[in-house]
């Protein structure tokens, strides 16, 4: 039977990085509401009742791109919340790319312009958010990590199933 409920695309992090964003979005983001790990979203509804196909477009593609370095390059105020800025031209034109082989298929949210990043605080009053904002800017530094491969979800409302890690390179 055909699963229709829809597939994201995320990043997957390196370990330190992870820990870092994951961290923050436990401390920071409602208890209530943080039903998923930190993430950077490349695609937010991909067909799901083509999964497989999903699979083999990300995984031939995914394996001629070397891993990403991605710069962290400073937090943007989201007026309820704060989220760390991604920099990266491969892994935008690693998105561009995926994005015109789902171009039929792609919602609105994900035919608009790409503006990675990783919220670590989301739906708070503006004024605590604002207070997050700047406390996190007045101590962050530029870094970079190793985006070691994607990895795909299926969204069921709530919490996201784990689907696959789709690594870059032919590293993994």
């Amino acid at each position: 039977m055909m699963d229709a409920d829809p597939l994201i695309l995320t990043l997957a992090f390196d370990e330190p990085t992870f820990a870092r964003f994951d961290g923050e979005r436990r401390r920071y983001f409602p208890e209530a509401l943080n039903r998923i790990p930190a993430h950077a979203t490349l695609f937010h509804h991909l067909p799901g009742d083509r999964e497989r196909g999903v699979i083999e477009a990300i995984t031939a593609l995914a394996r001629t791109v070397p891993t990403p370095e991605v710069a962290v390059t400073g937090l943007r105020f989201t007026g309820r919340g704060v989220a760390y800025v991604l920099e990266s031209d491969a892994l935008s034109n690693f998105r561009a790319r995926l994005a015109q082989g789902f171009a039929p298929h792609l919602t609105a949210q994900d035919r608009q312009g790409w503006r990675p990043h990783v919220t670590v605080q989301n739906k708070v009053a503006p004024d605590k958010a604002r207070a997050l904002h700047a406390d996190l800017s007045a101590g962050f530094a530029p870094f970079r990590f190793a985006a070691p491969a994607t990895l795909l979800w299926r969204y069921r409302g709530g919490p996201w199933d784990a689907v696959a890690r789709l690594p870059f390179g032919e590293n993994d």
